[in-house]
């Protein structure tokens, strides 16, 4: 595996992000895992991970997630500007589509095993 700053962030209890994390020591990666909910991303953080993910910010908000229905944020999110979801989501780590890895200028939200294993490799 090459070398390089892995940040992996989960939440203990999920059992994808278990799997995520069984998958990154079965990889040689001994990354810990940031608890989301304790230790939650802040909007600084999610803004960069956003631009390096290429991908639409609306996925970085887990949206099977209990606060997100009790918040309403399906309904809500096409009003707001790309500042209140960073803000909404730097809220709350249960806002936020775990697992996320952060591996050099790779960021993948949720796990999917073939984009790990590419990611791990590159």
């Amino acid at each position: 595996m090459a070398k390089k700053k892995i940040l992996f962030i989960g939440y203990p209890k999920c059992s994808t992000c278990q799997k995520a994390e069984k998958f990154l020591r079965a990889h040689g990666c001994s990354a810990p895992m940031r608890d989301i909910k304790s230790d939650h991303p802040t909007a600084e953080e999610l803004r960069t991970w956003h631009a390096q993910s290429g991908l639409p910010l609306k996925r970085f908000f887990n949206t099977s997630g209990m606060l997100y229905r009790e918040l309403g944020l399906k309904d809500k999110l096409p009003a707001m500007t790309e500042e209140e979801q960073y803000a909404v989501l730097a809220s709350d780590g249960m806002l936020v589509k775990r697992p996320l890895l952060i591996a050099g200028d790779h960021v993948l939200v949720g796990f999917r095993e073939k984009e790990w294993a590419d990611c791990m490799v590159k």
